[in-house]
């Protein structure tokens, strides 16, 4: 078995209730919420509306780069487990999650082992490391090898241009895989047949 998948960049209701119906859901989905370059950015009163859902057992996510207090001020009351946040310091980090309450996705971006280190100064402060690529946005890939300096007890997750077949690479190894481009459309919209596919596969490994 993996550990855990999480479905990221989720912006349409139709979407959304197929996944939390699903026969094998993810544990996480992820909902871009301040990141305006991105394609699967939520507007804030569309987003309210979207994720004003009964979660049954899946862990809602925000995902947010560098927030600014207006905008955690303003989600604060939002149906959200999580925050997941990019170019964020450990003092921050920590600040943010005494003040909401929340438990926190600590994501750092790899090109090389130097970053992938950075993770002990978020150990006492993070719930979940996320390892992804430089790409944010943008679906690009880093040598997961990289991580083989990482504990295999610490709660990680793993993104960056990862596709539905290479989930069966990951097998035992501890990780909570996060997929966002490959569940697309040559339109970049959310493909359900994909994400159908996806789901059932995880459950078989």
């Amino acid at each position: 078995m993996i550990k855990g998948l999480k479905i990221c960049g989720i912006s349409e209701p139709k979407t959304l209730n197929y996944i939390l119906n699903h026969r094998y859901p993810p544990k996480f989905i992820g909902f871009i919420t301040n990141y305006k370059k991105s394609k699967r950015f939520v507007e804030y009163n569309k987003l309210k509306d979207l994720i004003n859902v009964d979660k049954k057992q899946i862990k809602f996510t925000s995902v947010l780069v560098n927030p600014t207090d207006e905008i955690l001020e303003k989600i604060q009351d939002l149906n959200f487990d999580y925050y997941q946040l990019y170019d964020v310091g450990p003092e921050r980090t920590k600040e943010i999650k005494i003040k909401y309450g929340i438990k926190i996705i600590t994501a750092i971006t790899v090109s090389g082992e130097s970053d992938v280190i950075k993770y002990k100064k978020y150990l006492k402060i993070s719930d979940i490391i996320l390892f992804d690529s430089k790409g944010y946005h943008k679906s690009e890939s880093f040598d997961h090898k990289l991580l083989d300096i990482v504990p295999y007890e610490l709660n990680k997750m793993i993104a960056g241009d990862i596709q539905i077949e290479d989930i069966p690479n990951f097998k035992n190894k501890n990780l909570i895989i996060d997929l966002s481009g490959a569940l697309e459309d040559e339109n970049g919209k959310k493909d359900i047949s994909k994400i159908n596919k996806l789901l059932n596969l995880s459950a078989k490994i």
